[in-house]
């Protein structure tokens, strides 16, 4: 039974703030990624006590985020984005995806540094589904026939996937204290608006995480059919409204795939690259 976990790092207990704790500028980044790497490590654990016998970890903190020397040697790391960039190397093979460190999307109540992708977001949707992070790869592993079993991160966020992906085994390691409502901010004031949080101490919440990837694996073994997703069908249509940045007025995009959601992913992936979204105004610029 082989697992892929994804990881971040701004859902991790003790991660206090983006300045000094998930940017290697940060004063505390080093011990950032020794907390989240905990974490992932206390997911394997509970993983293969539950009967999984291969786990990928894959770092997707994007300045990078598991410290490979103290991951546990059971499992794999994957750093570095592949080609193409979605679904993350997730395919058919893989029993079950798992989230580590998981934050929620951005415009979410009671959560904590708050974003999607970047804090240039407002909302980012397909179909009129809303989704962040987590949902964006989820609904690539419901795509290839993997069913999304665990997610751990802030509690905002547990309660996203369970609602996006029912039946999947949450565990809630820190709790935002403001509500958002903050579409008006630009970029740079949204990142800093949503800091406050009240956090578990990172060994209990190891142990949750641990506990919860066991239940999960065992979940997976005897009732596979418990992992649910939601009903959308193709084509698939994405639309983002993004922020005013410095040297961008506030805007929204669309993106469109006839037949696959990593495909309208990577699209939109590939825009931003090229830096298209700075030259889309409104919803009428399509990419295919």
């Amino acid at each position: 039974m082989k697992i892929l976990i994804m990881t971040d790092m701004e859902g991790v207990a003790g991660v206090l703030n983006v300045r000094d704790w998930v940017v290697p500028a940060g004063r505390f980044y080093e011990k950032g990624q020794r907390l989240l790497t905990r974490e992932v490590n206390a997911a394997v654990s509970g993983f293969l006590a539950g009967g999984a016998d291969e786990i990928l970890v894959v770092d997707g903190h994007g300045y990078g985020g598991v410290d490979p020397e103290l991951l546990d040697a059971r499992a794999e790391l994957l750093h570095g984005t592949p080609d193409p960039v979605w679904p993350w190397g997730l395919d058919a093979a893989f029993a079950g995806l798992a989230f580590v460190g998981q934050h929620a999307k951005a415009g979410t109540d009671w959560s904590h540094i708050t974003h999607t992708q970047g804090f240039r977001y407002v909302d980012l949707s397909v179909n009129g589904v809303s989704v962040g992070e987590y949902g964006q790869l989820a609904l690539c592993a419901m795509e290839v026939g993997v069913p999304t079993v665990f997610a751990a991160g802030e509690t905002a966020l547990a309660v996203e996937a369970a609602a996006l992906t029912p039946g999947v085994v949450t565990v809630g390691v820190k709790r935002g204290l403001l509500r958002d409502g903050l579409d008006d901010l630009d970029e740079d004031a949204y990142s800093r608006a949503k800091l406050s949080a009240v956090h578990l101490a990172p060994a209990k919440a190891c142990t949750m995480i641990r506990e919860g990837a066991r239940a999960a694996a065992v979940r997976l073994r005897e009732a596979p059919e418990s992992f649910r997703y939601p009903q959308l069908s193709p084509p698939y249509v994405g639309k983002a409204r993004f922020r005013a940045q410095t040297d961008k007025p506030a805007r929204s995009c669309t993106w469109q795939d006839s037949d696959s959601i990593a495909g309208l992913w990577n699209a939109a992936h590939a825009a931003e690259q090229n830096a298209t979204p700075a030259d889309c105004p409104d919803e009428s610029n399509r990419l295919a």
